[in-house]
């Protein structure tokens, strides 16, 4: 017998909660999945609510003490922000190779705690514009 009548209160968000999360497990278990975990159990925990919230993340660097700020993706997704959190300059560097993308973004996030210099070094710069550090979809 199939159910015509009205939803109970507070069902409705049970069955997007438990869809949620049936949707979120199998993402888990693709290399992007298991990617983005990683790279979640690797951020400090006000950087794990900067990227759930805001879809980015920032870092120190380890010889300047500039900030950087992380956004997803593979190439040209991170930049030097001023003191009043706008992007300064973009910063283009990446792994070798095809990677998830958490895995670079986590790639990225070490190498620039530990060895800001060298990634300095490499790195191609530029001047951001308007959409080249906007916000997208949350990966966090």
């Amino acid at each position: 017998m199939s159910r015509l009548m009205r939803p109970r209160p507070g069902e409705r968000s049970r069955k997007r909660a438990v869809r949620a999360l049936f949707i979120r497990h199998g993402a888990e278990r693709t290399p992007e999945g298991r990617s983005l975990r990683l790279l979640r159990e690797w951020l400090s925990p006000l950087q794990r609510t900067q990227f759930a919230k805001k879809g980015y993340f920032e870092v120190v660097g380890s010889d300047t003490g500039k900030q950087y700020r992380i956004y997803p993706g593979t190439m040209l997704n991170v930049c030097e922000i001023d003191e009043k959190g706008r992007p300064r300059l973009g910063l283009c560097f990446r792994t070798m190779g095809e990677l998830p993308i958490g895995d670079v973004m986590l790639a990225q996030k070490i190498a620039l705690e530990n060895c800001e210099s060298s990634v300095l070094e490499v790195a191609k710069s530029s001047v951001p514009d308007v959409f080249m550090f906007r916000r997208g979809r949350l990966l966090g």
